[in-house]
């Protein structure tokens, strides 16, 4: 990352290896060719340096680490989730300096986890910082979580001295670059501390330019304490990607009136609603959404049909699809959990359009593949009405309504009795809380009649780690939103099992008095992983977990306790908890046993589809032997 500056009256251009050259060229030679002015994001504005203030940017003589909090704060930064180090005290006290807001969390699992729910509530890049070594391996799960769900995130990762005759058995002298490079879409090493706020600002750009990612900075903490004269403005924002000649090839197929579409929906679409809508009405095109992309249109729209398109969604998506000749797929990327294990349905047409060309026709026999931006390419549609426009379907939103209603008939109706039932708790849910407020759900048994049950009207108010499915997530996720949504009731969904994984981060709610409400499910298992193994093996596998008192554990971080025993008092439990001030864990017990999981059902069919006749065979040999047995061997 090339930064000027000057040093002795010089002016100095740090030099590029052959591996950082190739790594930002592209974006560098496309963001020249901007020329509009650039406006700082909200928050953002000029960086005073001694008692006067110049252009926005970062300009004036400062220590490396107070570069980078001048960086931020020309980006607008909502807050830096972290914990301080050995190797990044000067970075935390430059961030006190300039009132960069951060929080401090109680594992670094957590920053990552906490900056990428940022990113998805707010639209903004969000910003974690570790230390290398044990902090930054802490932090990679939730850099794959937001690597694997296309979520716009910054890491400044401190790395130890890497100058040349650099003492080794440094403390954290981890490979840290290396480590980085397989979860992230690009990582910027610094090598001299003028590099550091360009980095910082090429960072944020990377992050959100085509499919968005997490982009890691690694800087040497000696660079941290070494100053420099920068001079160093804001740079524009990346292009948007567009495919003109492939863009005349999708209008000239959905201006055939003969072909009936429908849209599949991703977290492209996640800020073009209004055009998706729009788009959707113009085409007479019922609307489906990977779990992502859930709220891109509102539920309540009548030609809303839920999430999937397959037997893995919702039955309205499943049978309104039946109908559809060509599938428009806008910002999506077809992934194992949305098609459980690529359950697609086959269509005489799909035309496919995402801003990453690696996604394009990947999983999906495709007939037109678009690289473009998603609202951009929405918004072009839009112009070309007069090609595309098709009379209103009355018939088509009457049967759409009928097949919502009958979804939300069977969602609704009582299948578990001993216990709380996790279909009506999600729905109750969903009823009690206000149509703007925050839901996160973990990875649990329950997760996809979540993505059946809630629904939304709205993007970035339903939240679950969709492609990396990294246990308890939802939990410092859910905190991490609500430092920057303050705005925003936030509340967490999770099980008995993640629990046990990320619990201790709820005394980060307690400490900065944030009042997520945490609600865990509790049937004592890794019921999802019972639900994967017993019809294959006919037994199960370490899938009982420990027995937590919910309500000294609560005591113990400083949450308030609550407890919902049973479907009766579902309605009065949920309004409690959320009447309560501050954070509050509330412990449900549930049952899973009387309720079907559609999603399960077609992952099965799917899975016994693609073994080889052998493996068939020994599957059915073992169930058949296992089925005889009274008294299997379950832990």
């Amino acid at each position: 990352m090339t930064c000027a500056g000057k040093e002795g009256g010089r002016l100095v251009i740090p030099s590029l290896n052959r591996r950082e050259a190739l790594g930002v060229l592209g974006t560098l030679g496309a963001a020249a060719a901007v020329t509009a002015a650039t406006t700082p994001a909200a928050g953002a504005g000029r960086v005073e340096v001694g008692s006067y203030v110049r252009r926005p940017g970062v300009q004036g003589r400062m220590t490396g680490a107070q570069a980078a909090a001048a960086a931020l704060c020309c980006e607008g930064v909502r807050c830096v989730f972290g914990v301080p180090g050995a190797q990044n005290n000067e970075l935390w006290d430059a961030f006190k300096a300039r009132h960069v807001p951060y929080l401090l969390v109680t594992n670094e699992a957590s920053s990552s986890v906490m900056a990428d729910a940022a990113a998805r509530a707010t639209g903004d890049v969000g910003v974690f910082s570790v230390v290398p070594g044990p902090g930054l391996t802490n932090a990679m799960t939730g850099i794959g979580e937001a690597l694997a769900d296309s979520v716009p995130i910054v890491g400044l990762v401190t790395d130890v001295n890497r100058a040349p005759g650099a003492p080794i058995g440094q403390v954290h002298q981890l490979p840290n670059a290396a480590l980085l490079r397989p979860v992230c879409k690009a990582v910027l090493e610094i090598r001299h501390q003028a590099e550091i706020p360009g980095a910082i600002h090429q960072a944020y750009r990377i992050a959100v330019m085509g499919e968005p990612g997490p982009v890691a900075v690694v800087i040497p903490f000696p660079f941290l304490n070494e100053a420099w004269d920068y001079d160093l403005p804001v740079p524009p924002p990346p292009p948007l990607a567009f495919d003109e000649p492939a863009y005349r090839q999708v209008v000239c197929r959905l201006a055939d009136r003969r072909r009936r579409v429908g849209i599949y929906a991703g977290l492209g679409c996640v800020d073009a609603g209004p055009a998706l809508v729009a788009v959707a009405e113009m085409l007479q095109a019922p609307v489906a959404t990977s779990v992502s992309g859930k709220g891109c249109i509102p539920d309540a729209h009548p030609l809303a049909v839920g999430w999937g398109y397959g037997k893995q969604g919702t039955r309205a998506a499943e049978k309104a699809f039946k109908d559809v000749d060509t599938v428009l797929a806008i910002g999506v990327r077809y992934s194992e959990v949305s098609t459980a294990n690529y359950a697609i349905p086959k269509h005489d047409e799909v035309i496919h359009v995402d801003a990453n060309p690696q996604n394009l026709g990947r999983n999906v026999h495709t007939h037109v593949m678009l690289c473009a931006d998603s609202g951009l390419f929405l918004n072009r549609l839009l112009s070309d009405s007069s090609a595309l426009q098709r009379p209103v379907n009355p018939a088509l939103v009457k049967k759409i309504q009928g097949y919502r209603e009958l979804d939300r008939a069977e969602n609704t109706r009582v299948r578990v009795t001993d216990a709380v039932d996790p279909m009506i708790f999600l729905t109750q849910l969903r009823c009690v809380l206000g149509p703007e407020e925050l839901v996160f759900v973990d990875v649990t048994a329950s997760t996809h009649w979540a993505s059946e049950g809630i629904e939304v009207q709205g993007p970035r108010r339903y939240f679950t780690p969709a492609n990396n499915q990294s246990m308890g997530w939802a939990i410092p996720a859910a905190i991490g939103a609500q430092r920057v949504r303050p705005d925003r009731q936030v509340v967490c969904v999770t099980g008995d099992g993640c629990f046990l994984m990320s619990a201790i981060e709820m005394s980060t709610a307690a400490r900065a008095g944030l009042p997520v409400k945490f609600f865990v499910f509790d049937d004592g298992t890794y019921h999802y992983m019972q639900m994967l193994q017993e019809p294959v093996f006919r037994r199960t596998t370490a899938t009982e977990i420990a027995s937590v008192n919910y309500a000294a554990f609560a005591a113990a971080v400083g949450l308030g306790y609550n407890e919902i025993p049973h479907n009766a008092d579902l309605p009065c439990g949920i309004q409690r908890a959320l009447a309560l001030p501050g954070p509050i864990l509330t412990r449900v017990l549930i049952s899973y046993d009387g309720r079907e999981i559609r999603w399960l059902n077609a992952l099965k069919s799917t899975y016994i589809k693609h073994l080889a006749t052998d493996q068939k065979v020994r599957m059915a040999r073992r169930i058949g032997v296992r089925s005889l047995d009274r008294h299997p061997d379950d832990d």
